[in-house]
């Protein structure tokens, strides 16, 4: 169960919960990519491509994991779904 933020400021966002989880899911994703590749390029004497990844959204996030942090950048506006795609 999430507690923040709450599921009524999400729905403000999204238009519906199944749209919200399939959202979140695939950001939390590329945070998780992004968090990796560049725990990798600092670790690394090899050059490590961030060019595809996408970087974190906001300055500061309340949650540690990336679910949270997912959430917290959809309730900021910051991340929403492209109709445009098939």
């Amino acid at each position: 169960m999430i507690l923040y933020p709450s599921v009524d400021e999400l729905l403000k966002q999204v238009d519906s919960r199944y749209s919200l989880i399939m959202l979140a899911s695939k950001r939390a994703h590329e945070i998780d990519k992004y968090r990796l590749d560049k725990d990798r390029a600092q670790d690394s004497d090899k050059p490590v491509d961030l060019e595809m990844d996408k970087p974190l959204l906001l300055n500061h996030y309340n949650s540690t994991k990336s679910v949270g942090m997912a959430l917290e950048e959809i309730e900021a506006g910051m991340v929403s779904i492209d109709d445009s795609e098939d």
